[in-house]
């Protein structure tokens, strides 16, 4: 069974060592980020099962970062745990009430904190099983990284296929071109909006077959949108 992926989120470089150290002896793999900007970054490109988060950050809030994270539907589902040296109550709630999954207070036991960890990985379940994904007579097989349309291969290149995948797992929503690329790019890759249009009509064309391509559609105002369900032409 592959490692669980652990993201430390404290500015605190001692503290980091004392976390990564007791999960490593637990068998889990660790990330580590002093802030929120860098802790934002490695969500979006690592895609951590579970995130230890401390309260204080040096410039926004682990508060504020859970709060954000919740909101995105593509990281809302990553379980996090908040650190903090606050024991009062209502602190407790308000962290809770951001959408963090658990709460410890500061000093804890590197045993405690691994129960529990375990714990909210529990309740978070097993991840999505890397099953093909499909819409119409299209099937993208994420292990062998194969595309095809009503059985006949379809070639595309690498940023095509990760956008394809992007799309077929989340269809039927609206998404603009900073999401797509902070979500098929990556957070630490800095590249223009127009790059996503470049795409996008590279997609289109591979698509073409028996008329796929019109499942890539433009949503005036926003961005695109994947979507079997037939659009009225104007």
């Amino acid at each position: 069974m592959d490692s669980k992926t652990i993201l430390i989120v404290d500015d605190e470089a001692p503290v980091r060592d004392m976390l990564r150290v007791a999960l490593e002896m637990a068998d889990y793999r660790c990330l580590e980020a002093e802030n929120a900007q860098a802790a934002h970054s490695l969500v979006i490109d690592e895609k951590p099962d579970l995130i230890l988060l401390d309260w204080m950050l040096p410039d926004v809030s682990g508060v504020e970062l859970a709060r954000r994270l919740k909101r995105d539907e593509l990281t809302a589902a990553i379980p996090i745990i908040m650190l903090t040296a606050k024991g009062e109550e209502d602190h407790k709630i308000k962290g809770l009430e951001t959408g963090a999954d658990d709460y410890i207070t500061k000093p804890f036991s590197p045993r405690e904190l691994v129960a529990r960890l375990k714990a909210v990985l529990r309740r978070a379940g097993p991840s999505t099983p890397e099953e093909p994904l499909t819409a119409g007579g299209l099937v993208l097989d994420p292990i062998s990284h194969r595309v095809t349309i009503n059985g006949d291969a379809v070639d595309m290149g690498p940023t095509e296929f990760r956008l394809l995948t992007f799309f077929l797992s989340h269809q039927e929503r609206a998404y603009t071109r900073t999401q797509l690329l902070d979500h098929v790019w990556g957070g630490n890759v800095y590249v223009e909006e127009r790059t996503v249009d470049v795409h996008i009509r590279r997609l289109r064309k591979a698509l073409t077959i028996d008329g796929h391509e019109r499942y890539i559609q433009t949503v005036r105002g926003t961005g695109y949108r994947f979507s079997v369900q037939t659009v009225e032409r104007v």
